[in-house]
């Protein structure tokens, strides 16, 4: 079994990690009884490499014995509680003797208060992590049982109901030996199965509790309606994953679990349980027979994990927001910065310290702090903010964007605001990166790890927490409170316009098709678009190797309108923003020099589309940026393959780049 789950590991290395961890039934004899009587748990940093490496260390695990029942967990953990280091890997535990392990991908969002709950009951935290908290809170529960007979199932779905924020779960424990429960809210996990024999069915209908008070807490008795097995009491193999390509090359049979589904595994036997009927429920899981190959399983359709992060977009922004958003009474909570908003409010300035990307996502969102918080805000560039000994104070407040949370120049000039003793808060998509370590507070953006080397998901996450840190701030100032409301209510539609905007896609490889031999493109806006012609330009040159400028339309008749001829390729963007009739105005001078322009508009402009021969249109959104910079990362993709360049070799020719 380790030889599955370590083969599984490595299938899912592409999706990013920095520990990885098994756990399994311990001991070194060949008795069943005996050896389901303990677990055994392996974990470390690094590589799954470095975990199979310890594995083989290991004294007390004999890995030529063979058994006929036989479960084991395992996990790459990319960290969002706590450092990487092999206390806060997974699988987490209940407790020393390991009666509870669970696996976990998500955020759980009222762990502190479940934690400080476990605490005041007696239990003892080891690790840095939410995880541990679940495993924390199966015990108590199993501690303060009703019955001995209460089953595993109905433990996990106790759990379950007491967890809020996002997660994907799967459970062992010493008490249910040869028993594995699985549990999603929010993420994806499927089953894969895997026998020579036919199956009792194709579809396993839903097991809900019983409607009287005394079987409130106990889900129906399996039987051969009601679980999926092989027919005559043949072998069967499940496997619970986040993703097919981890069981594909075992199985092609999967089923996929929704939302609330509780998934338990017992004498061979499969069963799917809900805690409670909704409207539209589908009354059971179907087996489905999976066509795809390992690696396109992978990558999806897409050709390259760049174009995958991009069409990730409207969920990396759900998970940006998951658990801190509320639409529905418009409230904003950021834990990071629970302990600190107070001091924050009370500051001189905001100054935004970054390298890049991080630095345009600050540039784009500058607008919506000053608006908000009515706080003179800066955007710096950390190398130049050093070169300068720029003077900063006590009473500023000093934010430090980076996907990494690694990029030098923006972790010294860290250390130089925080020996000026001002307040410092660290935007990262990387917990236990340096920058989370030595900011005061923060917010982790959760846009999951990117593979591709040009940022896209994690620029608009950047975009998303901003904003989000800006309806925090002006909370309790009614002069804004129809903006805020405004706001609030487009964050709650923005992942469907992301959506609308990446249906655009075979237009914008049109235009590559039209761009692709030109040696340099020039791209114009003002307002909230100048960053997004900086991040557009910096996505080509960056990708395709092409020259690209991305310039502040109010400046064109300052020099730059001297390259606009009608051989050179112009983007404009231009939106119905208190910016528009400027921007009219610019486009008048380009046409005026013979520029033939792509506008990038909004879809109702009538004006514009009229007016301009080529348009690209995206919906009305109340800050346009977010929305724009997509079809430029779409054009810097199309562009470098049209170049004849393999994007799925960028981040390995970077990386080359780096270390020698």
């Amino acid at each position: 079994i380790l030889e599955v789950l370590i083969k599984g590991l490595h299938r899912l290395e592409y999706r990013g990690y920095d520990s990885a961890g098994v756990g399994i039934d311990g001991g070194n004899s060949k008795d069943w009884e005996t050896n389901s009587k303990s677990i055994h748990l392996i974990k470390q940093t690094g590589k799954v490499k470095a975990l199979d490496e310890e594995i083989h260390r290991q004294q007390d695990v004999d890995l030529d014995v063979e058994f006929d029942v036989h479960l084991g967990i395992a996990h790459t953990r990319w960290a969002t509680h706590g450092a990487p280091s092999p206390v806060n890997s997974h699988p987490q535990r209940s407790d020393k003797n390991n009666e509870f392990i669970v696996i976990h991908n998500g955020i759980i969002t009222n762990y502190k208060d479940l934690k400080k709950f476990l605490e005041s009951k007696g239990y003892e935290f080891e690790s840095e992590t939410d995880t541990e908290t679940i495993a924390k809170l199966v015990k108590y529960m199993y501690d303060n049982r009703e019955s001995d007979a209460i089953t595993f199932t109905t433990l996990v779905e106790q759990v379950t109901q007491q967890l809020e924020g996002a997660f994907v779960l799967v459970f062992k424990s010493l008490h249910y030996p040869g028993e594995a429960v699985g549990s999603r809210r929010g993420g994806p996990l499927l089953i894969g199965v895997r026998s020579d024999h036919k199956l009792s069915t194709d579809h396993i209908p839903i097991l809900y509790p019983g409607k009287d008070k005394k079987s409130c807490n106990t889900l129906p008795r399996m039987d051969e309606d009601t679980c999926l097995f092989p027919v005559d009491e043949k072998a069967v193999e499940y496997y619970f994953a986040s993703d097919a390509s981890a069981v594909i090359e075992h199985t092609n049979r999967v089923i996929f679990l929704e939302d609330d589904d509780i998934a338990a595994v017992r004498d061979g036997r499969l069963s799917i349980h809900r805690i409670k009927r909704t409207a539209g429920d589908h009354p059971a899981r179907a087996i489905q027979t999976l066509q795809m190959e390992l690696q396109q399983i992978m990558k999806g359709n897409f050709s390259s994990f760049m174009q995958k992060e991009i069409f990730e977009q409207p969920e990396s922004v759900v998970n940006t927001m998951r658990g801190r958003v509320n639409f529905e009474n418009n409230t904003v909570i950021l834990g990071g910065l629970k302990d600190h908003i107070k001091e924050i409010q009370r500051c001189r300035r905001l100054i935004m310290i970054a390298c890049g990307t991080s630095y345009h996502a600050g540039v784009a969102t500058r607008q919506v702090l000053e608006e908000l918080t009515e706080l003179p805000v800066m955007v710096e560039l950390a190398s130049d903010f050093l070169d300068r000994n720029t003077p900063v104070f006590r009473d500023d407040v000093c934010f430090f964007i980076s996907q990494s949370g690694e990029t030098a120049d923006s972790l010294l000039a860290l250390r130089y605001c925080k020996e000026r003793g001002a307040l410092t808060v660290g935007i990262t998509n990387t917990v236990g990166s340096s920058i989370s370590r030595e900011t005061d507070c923060g917010v982790h953006i959760n846009a999951g790890p990117e593979i591709g080397v040009a940022s896209t998901k994690a620029y608009t996450s950047q975009f998303v927490a901003l904003i989000m840190f800006a309806l925090l701030m002006c909370d309790d100032r009614i002069s804004v409170q129809p903006r805020r409301r405004e706001i609030i209510q487009g964050l709650k539609v923005l992942p469907d316009l992301i959506k609308e905007v990446l249906s655009l896609d075979e237009e914008i490889q049109k235009l590559a098709a039209e761009l692709y031999k030109q040696k340099s493109v020039l791209i114009m806006g003002r307002g909230y678009h100048y960053a997004t012609c900086l991040e557009g330009a910096l996505k080509i040159k960056e990708i395709t190797y092409m020259h690209s400028e991305g310039i502040l339309a109010g400046e064109l008749k300052h020099g730059p309108l001297a390259l606009v001829d009608k051989l050179m390729p112009v983007i404009m963007i231009i939106m119905r923003d208190h910016t528009y009739n400027k921007c009219q105005n610019a486009l008048q001078q380009v046409v005026a020099r013979q520029g033939r322009p792509i506008v990038i508009c909004d879809k109702e402009d009538n004006e514009t589309i009229k007016n301009s021969s080529r348009t690209i249109k995206v919906p009305h959104f109340f800050c346009y940026a977010i929305l724009s910079v997509i079809p430029l990362q779409m054009l810097s993709f199309h562009l470098a393959v049209l170049r004849g360049y393999d994007v799925s070799l960028l981040r390995s020719r970077f990386h080359h780049f780096l270390t020698s």
